[in-house]
């Protein structure tokens, strides 16, 4: 454990806490299937400010209902805790096209996530990556079997997940979240597998790890691959890692 926390220290991660909503609640769902909501609060910024208060400065927000349908549905919420919180937002669900983005961006978001999108309608997201650059855009790889699944993961691409990933690193992209869709909310622990042949196939790519995390002991292997960040979604509403523990993580970087 010592050689894990050194490790950490030389290797930053970002923390990431998830916040999905669905009618305006917070839900987590078990591999992206919309039949095992759980509600675990009805005032996401309540429990925005809760992972601001332990020194959290992110957070990884899902509009589940926008992921759905054809637009962004949620941004309400969004807006309400970008201004009554300091945390970085990154957002996806529901964002197909450019008065989505626009609703996104000027309710407060730090990046978007575009996932569906991404597959579905090419031109429209390397357009985004042009216009507001790689720091601005994430691209949203989640995989079943390690194809890339779309439309709220309720129906899989033919996109073999590394060479989609591959081909838009060629279009500017630097950030990819990464959600292997069976490990997803089963607090099983997350996919080192993938993750490691992610980064070792697409080289330079800002890796944000994303699904089934369920220990605090996983965090500094997940930084020993190489990951940039880990999004933490379950394994916090379950107590299974608490605010206090990544509050000392986070000093201990």
């Amino acid at each position: 454990m010592t050689l894990g926390f050194q490790t950490l220290r030389l290797k930053k991660m970002r923390i990431i806490p998830a916040i999905d909503i669905i009618e305006g609640k917070c839900v987590r769902l078990s591999k992206g299937d919309y039949n095992t909501k759980i509600i675990y609060n009805e005032n996401p910024l309540e429990v925005a400010k809760s992972f601001e208060a332990h020194g959290i400065e992110y957070l990884h927000l899902v509009d589940l209902d926008g992921a759905k349908s054809s637009r962004i549905v949620n941004y309400k919420i969004l807006e309400q805790i970008a201004t009554k919180t300091s945390l970085k937002i990154d957002f996806g669900g529901g964002l197909k096209s450019d008065d989505d983005l626009k609703i996104a961006f000027e309710s407060g978001v730090n990046q978007i996530t575009g996932g569906s999108i991404a597959v579905k309608n090419r031109a429209i997201f390397e357009k985004w990556i042009a216009e507001y650059g790689s720091d601005k855009i994430i691209l949203g790889a989640d995989a079943n079997n390690e194809k890339v699944a779309v439309s709220g993961w309720l129906e899989d691409s033919n996109e073999d997940l590394i060479p989609f990933i591959q081909e838009y690193q060629t279009k500017g992209i630097e950030y990819v979240i990464c959600t292997d869709i069976a490990k997803d909310g089963m607090l099983e622990g997350p996919s080192f597998d993938l993750y490691k042949k992610i980064l070792s196939e697409a080289k330079d790519v800002k890796l944000i790890a994303s699904g089934g995390i369920s220990t605090f002991d996983e965090l500094p292997k997940l930084a020993e691959l190489g990951c940039e960040g880990t999004i933490i979604g379950k394994a916090i509403y379950e107590g299974r890692i608490s605010l206090k523990q990544l509050e000392k993580y986070i000093i201990s970087k």
